[in-house]
């Protein structure tokens, strides 16, 4: 069934390659919303905590793709790198949101941030790494098509239907160019304008008709696309441990470090009314790949055996490291009184 050829116009793609390249298209579009919200309005446009989820997200990606590479270096499951790298937002955001005021929100907010900046690195690696040989006329096609989007931004072009058309030719360009077309949907979310009124403008509205789209369609399409396992003949090798390693160990150990890191170097403030212990379980709940981890795989791993095995990982992975990061932030603070008192510490690095 996910095998069967669907043609649309000059496509012809499978029932799969229609799930992840063109309907995680409006996964992609509402991410690339969220992410210039964040970056033009939210936490992001605070050189601050920007920092700090800057250096925390690096450190989340890199020390997962090391850890995969320990156990696959020079082996056929080598590309698949990229894969523990990434933090599925929706579920760890929920995870946090369950927790309630169990949670600082200072925490709350640099969860939030560092799984947005870790997006725009997953789209960064997706696109340079696990895109196809580029075609040069269509990619000159894509520049052309994205200089009229960024005129009609330019111009104040506040209705929605020109950007939505052009951005499907955009992603049909991309796809003939051998970039990943979901790519499109995070460039064209740049073009949207916020509006004089960003609560009521344009940006918003779409990431308002998106998200109820996105959750209640296009991610249980996806997971019900990717995520099932035929239970027989998965075997548990060596990109299964380099994928539940990097997001179990690698993600908690490369965001703390790195925060560590930036604090030490006077570059940016951590957040406050919380411990080392509640910092290190919001890094397992970074933990927690699912979406955009999947996603990777797939293009990682053409082949069937390989992709079973990531996905075997991905999902134990996330289950695991989800449960530790709950578990920790469960935990009431090792001195509730002085919590307030070690809170303006952060700057020393006694606080996270």
């Amino acid at each position: 069934m996910l095998g069967t050829a669907v043609r649309v116009g000059p496509l012809d793609m499978s029932l799969l390659h229609w799930v992840n390249d063109a309907l995680m298209v409006l996964f992609f579009l509402l991410v690339g919303l969220d992410l210039k919200d964040e970056l033009v309005l939210g936490e992001l446009s605070r050189p601050a905590k920007a920092l700090l989820a800057v250096f925390a997200a690096l450190g989340g990606m890199a020390v997962p793709a090391l850890v995969y590479l320990v156990f696959n270096a020079g082996g056929p499951g080598q590309s698949g790198w990229g894969i523990p790298m990434a933090t599925d937002i929706a579920f760890a955001l929920a995870c946090i949101h369950v927790l309630g005021a169990r949670v600082p929100a200072g925490l709350r907010v640099f969860l939030m941030a560092l799984a947005i900046v870790d997006d725009l690195g997953a789209i960064v690696v997706i696109a340079v790494f696990y895109s196809g040989g580029l075609n040069a006329a269509p990619l000159l096609a894509a520049a052309g098509i994205m200089a009229v989007l960024l005129l009609l931004n330019r111009v104040g072009m506040r209705n929605l239907v020109p950007y939505m058309v052009l951005g499907i030719a955009l992603w049909y360009c991309f796809m003939q160019a051998g970039i990943h077309g979901t790519i499109a949907g995070v460039l064209l979310a740049f073009t949207i304008p916020l509006g004089a009124d960003p609560r009521t403008g344009p940006l918003h509205r779409l990431a308002g008709r998106l998200q109820p789209l996105v959750q209640r369609l296009v991610l249980p399409v996806f997971a019900l696309f990717n995520a099932g396992l035929p239970l027989a003949g998965v075997s548990f090798g060596s990109v299964t441990l380099g994928v539940g390693a990097g997001l179990i160990l690698g993600k908690p150990a490369g965001i703390l470090a790195a925060s560590w890191l930036a604090v030490r170097l006077g570059l940016a403030r951590l957040p406050t009314g919380a411990d080392w212990s509640r910092g290190l379980g919001v890094g397992f709940i970074a933990g927690i790949g699912f979406t955009m981890s999947l996603f990777i795989a797939q293009l990682a791993f053409p082949a069937e055996a390989l992709y079973d095995e990531a996905r075997l990982g991905v999902l134990l992975g996330s289950l695991i490291s989800a449960s530790i990061g709950v578990a920790l932030l469960l935990r009431p603070p090792r001195d509730s009184g002085t919590a307030g008192r070690r809170s303006g510490a952060s700057r020393n690095g006694e606080a996270l």
